[in-house]
């Protein structure tokens, strides 16, 4: 269970200190786009109001304070999971990447109104039009983890 606590909560400061560094201190907010390395990694600023690349992004303040609520509700319930199942390490970890990146994502949605999305990356002649942030890779690896982890428990003993 520490794992899974100090995981999310390493997760989270990378991702809002990322978020932080790039929309306020280098100003992306403003600027709209910094050219890191491009097309490999562009920063762009999008604007996140719904769910994964913006769907259902026209509903407002209700939907807003769903995704928190439903972000909160998700978190608690993979710690109780976690706390029942005794997963691995590598289970561990992975729920801690989960519940770091969508408490993350939900802080954005509380302070911003919208999700903080930065990076965007293309390569080999495809133009991604989509941008996105820490959380959103870590939300990913997390469930992935979780899928490919979580059949693995302690020893109960």
């Amino acid at each position: 269970m520490r794992i899974t606590a100090l995981t999310a909560l390493i997760t989270f400061v990378i991702d809002q200190l990322s978020k932080w560094a790039v929309v306020q201190v280098m100003n992306l907010k403003e600027v709209g786009q910094i050219d890191v390395l491009p097309p490999y990694l562009v920063f762009h600023m999008a604007w996140n109001r719904g769910a994964n690349f913006g769907l259902l992004s026209g509903h407002g303040d209700l939907l807003r304070w769903g995704w928190v609520v439903l972000a909160v509700v998700i978190s608690i319930w993979v710690l109780l999971w976690v706390r029942r199942e005794q997963f691995s390490a590598l289970g561990q970890i992975s729920a801690g990447l989960l519940i770091g990146g969508a408490l993350g994502n939900a802080i954005d949605r509380i302070v911003y109104g919208a999700v903080a999305d930065f990076l965007n990356m293309s390569c080999c002649g495809f133009s991604n039009p989509y941008s996105f942030n820490v959380a959103d890779i870590t939300i990913f690896a997390g469930a992935f983890g979780l899928i490919l982890f979580t059949g693995e428990t302690k020893n109960r003993t």
